[in-house]
């Protein structure tokens, strides 16, 4: 890996303001690439007591009524729909 120039490095805070810029799409997709990249490079997200007790709240949900879920596709368009 090539170090950058110190003016080639933008603070987190800068990037962010940058990225609030972008067309919501946009946004999302960087999103995505980022949490992608974090799992590629050996993080794993800590499996909190909290998301334990959600996990478990969805998973009874769905056992109680399986015919009761979104597609991946109308997730999407939800999450895409202008407010």
């Amino acid at each position: 890996m090539v170090p950058l120039a110190p003016e080639a490095c933008v603070d987190p805070t800068t990037t962010l303001q940058a990225v609030q810029a972008w067309p919501m799409e946009d946004q999302l997709e960087f999103v995505f690439r980022l949490w992608d990249q974090l799992l590629d490079s050996g993080w794993r997200p800590e499996v909190t007591d909290d998301l334990k007790a959600e996990l478990n709240r969805r998973l009874a949900a769905y056992e109680a009524d399986p015919t009761n879920v979104r597609t991946w596709e109308q997730v999407l368009e939800r999450v895409r729909r202008p407010q």
